[in-house]
């Protein structure tokens, strides 16, 4: 065997995943795609949320829980393993609302959420409390409130993912760029994978390989159902701090500069538009006027895995067991579950018992 395990995908899902079995003690090795591979990794806004999601998904609310009570330790021991900067910070979020009619349809998810939560967790803001919330901001006339999620927080998803693969080789694993997947094929004990270098065996395999997740694990009797949107992000040059809290949409960073997003477009272009970033712009403008000013330095696009149904997929194949697929949209906010929880349950056979919510078999009742 050339490892204990392989996965196959080297983005923010897989190499939680390969981080947390590395760190157990296995010897792992993660296969990266093509340079040019739709990746949503390298276009993420960076938020690790957990307001909304999950509203009528409870399995999928209680393991984005689970995952942001885990991330300050999470990203400690990264940055302790690795020495890699890793800017998070989780003071809550604000979901901004224009109108009157916003902010009645954010309570009325609110009051859902905390209904069903043990404590509740989200606050529904006046203008006015949200003002002395975040002083240096002056909020534009159309601003009526916000909700603030408690637990919400925001990270440099570039360093996460960075910071990962560092881990993964601290722990004596290791990363392979530049290998696109072909085939995957059960042996008589472990797996073959099939690239442009060669074979590989493993005893068990893992796909967490974004968009190319399902054309993988359906051909090894899975039921991987999964959409794609594009998003489109805007990025200005650094400014003073004045935004200490993350938006849905609208966040500074450590470095100063605003992040303004995220489009949801049904396309498969990869480039960007003059239409997106106007209404990118106009919302942010219509919360934040000061910001008409302000230089736009970077605008890009990524596309967002989205399964059927809006929660994870964690699946182990029915007539191959040991292999597994993992595709998700929320990649960074789950990173910590998916190291602590979600890759130990598929390899220590407890996938079915403790996440059989997420199971593919949902698709087909």
């Amino acid at each position: 065997m050339d490892a204990d395990i392989i996965v196959i995908g080297a983005g923010v899902v897989g190499a939680a995943l390969a981080f947390g079995l590395a760190r157990d003690g296995y010897k792992v090795k993660v296969l990266d795609g093509k340079n040019r591979d739709l990746r949503a990794a390298r276009a993420n806004f960076g938020l690790v949320w957990v307001q909304g999601k999950g509203v009528d998904a409870p399995a999928y609310s209680r393991l984005t829980h689970q995952s942001a009570e885990l991330w300050p330790r999470f990203r400690d021991e990264l940055a302790n393993t690795t020495g890699t900067q890793i800017d998070y910070t989780n003071p809550g979020g604000f979901h901004y609302c224009l109108g009157e009619a916003e902010f009645e349809h954010r309570a009325a998810i609110a009051a859902r959420i905390n209904k069903a939560a043990a404590t509740p967790e989200i606050d529904m803001l006046s203008r006015r409390e949200l003002e002395k919330m975040v002083p240096a901001a002056r909020f534009g006339p159309d601003v009526t409130g916000a909700s603030y999620g408690r637990v919400d927080g925001h990270v440099n998803p570039l360093q996460l993912l960075d910071a990962l693969h560092n881990g993964i080789a601290a722990h004596g694993g290791s990363v392979v760029f530049r290998h696109p997947v072909t085939e995957v094929k059960p042996l008589s004990s472990g797996f073959a994978v099939h690239g442009p270098v060669g074979t590989l065996q493993a005893r068990y395999v893992i796909i967490a390989a974004g968009l190319g997740t399902a054309e993988l694990a359906n051909r090894c009797d899975m039921n991987v159902e999964i959409g794609t949107t594009r998003g489109q992000i805007l990025v200005t040059e650094r400014l003073d701090p004045f935004l200490p809290f993350p938006g849905s949409g609208l966040r500074q960073t450590v470095e100063g500069t605003v992040m303004i997003g995220a489009t949801q477009e049904h396309t498969s272009d990869r480039g960007v538009s003059v239409d997106s970033a106007t209404t990118l712009a106009r919302r942010a403008t219509r919360i934040i006027p000061a910001l008409e000013s302000v230089r736009l330095v970077r605008q890009w696009s990524g596309f967002r895995i989205l399964p059927a149904d809006g929660s994870p997929i964690y699946a182990q194949s029915k007539s191959a067991p040991g292999l597994f697929a993992a595709v998700c949209h929320s990649g960074v906010t789950l990173a910590a579950a998916h190291a602590g929880i979600v890759g130990p349950a598929m390899i220590n056979g407890r996938l079915d018992s403790e996440l059989s919510e997420f199971s593919d078999g949902r698709f087909h009742v």
